[in-house]
């Protein structure tokens, strides 16, 4: 059983099912990157559309046997030992191994119109969207202890950038001292809103003192939460580091609950697409091999 069909879970379901296991998906058909045009650093398939490649990725997946289906669980249980069951809208489905793919969720400062500006104009990652903005006047929300590292990787593309404290307390000496040598100002602001034009472009921010700085792009850093509470009712306990929470597993994608595998964003907060599908692709090897050692094991 795959819970979740964005690129982690599809590369799990088609690795499982070359090898002839019997493999069900389910989907709630709400990936991460589904606001973004374009997907990078994807070899061989730069630039496509996010949702493209998931519906290539289902129809491999597809091909060498695998069923889809659209729905959220409600329920997990069981374990190891006993077998697991699935429930979804009253209905029970079993399982010998699960991979958790759920990915995680962008918990964004409260300020107005910022969500609406998520995953276009307000990004987050260099390596997702930095040549894209090259050369742009870019504004940094200074909101965490990542936000004068996302400052520096930035300053690679372009030199006009602009640094808002927004939350003065998480901005230590330290990242005072590396934005100053990178020549990038710091402004002791808060956001007030995001502002856009009729044709929903970011034209400005609004800040607390009522000025407005002229902007293409935000760059903000989020909270990442794994999506782990079906792992979480099974006995499992979340990691935490600067970025967010997410389920720790070993080299192959097993988590500390026997039998759970997790891959892509649930467990790599930073996992950009090939690596959450190649995740995918290691964790549902690993499944193959536990179930044939399991099987030898009986005999």
């Amino acid at each position: 059983m795959v819970i979740g069909g964005g690129s982690a879970g599809l590369a799990a379901a088609v690795a499982l099912s070359r090898s002839r296991r019997t493999v069900l998906v389910i989907d709630e058909g709400n990936p991460r990157n589904a606001k973004a045009l374009h997907a990078h650093n994807v070899l061989g398939q730069e630039g496509t559309n996010p949702l493209d490649l998931l519906e290539r990725g289902r129809q491999e997946a597809r091909h060498y046997g695998a069923r889809i289906i659209a729905g959220k669980v409600d329920v997990l249980s069981g374990s190891l030992d006993a077998g697991f069951t699935v429930t979804i809208a009253e209905r029970s489905y079993t399982a010998e191994r699960i991979v958790l793919a759920t990915g995680l969720i962008d918990n964004l400062p409260p300020i107005p119109g910022l969500a609406q500006a998520w995953g276009e104009s307000a990004i987050h990652c260099a390596y997702c969207h930095g040549w894209e903005v090259r050369d742009q006047e870019l504004l940094v929300l200074g909101i965490g202890a990542m936000s004068s590292h996302q400052a520096m990787m930035f300053s690679q593309l372009s030199s006009k950038i602009t640094f808002i404290n927004h939350d003065s307390s998480a901005l230590t000496q330290e990242n005072r001292a590396t934005l100053e040598a990178l020549g990038i100002p710091v402004l002791e602001q808060s956001v007030k809103a995001v502002e856009f034009n009729d044709q929903g472009t970011l034209t400005s921010v609004l800040l607390t003192d009522n000025q407005r700085l002229n902007a293409q792009t935000l760059v903000v850093a989020t909270q990442m939460q794994a999506q782990a509470a079906l792992y979480e009712s099974l006995g499992g306990s979340l990691t935490e580091n600067p970025l967010g929470t997410f389920i720790s597993v070993n080299e192959m994608g097993a988590t500390d609950v026997a039998g759970i595998y997790a891959a892509g964003n649930v467990c790599n907060l930073g996992a950009m697409v090939m690596a959450a599908a190649a995740s995918g692709t290691i964790a549902g090897a690993a499944i193959n091999a536990d179930l044939i050692s399991s099987q030898l094991a009986t005999k």
